[in-house]
């Protein structure tokens, strides 16, 4: 994808494919309301107080409310090598489920779940909610309850987003050449 800047490595690449997917005009710049949304089609999975740190550290001084892709692209090349925003493996979400199903019933109830994820950590929007239960909820074919199964819920969740294997694979290149240098790894051509 020509994208009118030199991209350095494959991250770089990734993360612009991504930023220009929200860049309506082309003109390498994006709304910082859509910041967490490049950010999620990364495979992140930030907090809404990353995403503000994120659009806090790349926002354009020039134009308040956008953030320019060299800014971006460096900023979040750092924060993907240090693994930061990543998603919980299967093993950290099916332990967090275990503990909220004490009776090892394999399954929470739709209202607990949704009381938990609206009311609990980062609160769910209503929208978000409806959004998440057609993958989450099955219906239990004898009471005709709805309930989130939840082994089979992480396994519709899980997807390895790549995106962190290649920003470690671009960290230990630089990390080479740093090393062959004599210096300490640098972060990015853009940071």
């Amino acid at each position: 994808m020509e994208v009118g800047i030199t991209l350095n490595n494959e991250l770089e690449t990734q993360i612009s494919e991504a930023f220009c997917i929200f860049d309506t005009h082309g003109d390498k710049y994006i709304d910082t309301r859509n910041v967490g949304n490049v950010l999620r089609f990364l495979g992140c999975v930030p907090t809404e107080k990353e995403v503000e740190e994120v659009i806090k550290a790349t926002e354009s001084t020039d134009y308040p409310g956008e953030t320019h892709i060299i800014k971006f692209i460096g900023h979040v090349s750092q924060l993907l090598m240090d693994r930061q925003m990543e998603p919980a493996s299967a093993e950290k979400l099916l332990e967090a489920f275990e503990i909220l199903d004490p009776e090892n019933k394999k399954f929470l109830t739709k209202e607990y779940f949704g009381k938990l994820m609206s009311e609990e950590g980062e609160p769910f929007t209503q929208e978000e909610l409806n959004a998440m239960w057609p993958v989450a909820i099955a219906i239990d074919p004898i009471t005709g309850t709805e309930n989130v199964p939840y082994t089979f819920y992480i396994n519709q969740l899980r997807h390895k987003p790549k995106i962190y294997e290649i920003a470690e694979v671009i960290k230990e290149e630089l990390a080479q050449v740093e090393r062959e240098k004599g210096k300490k790894p640098p972060q990015t051509m853009f940071s």
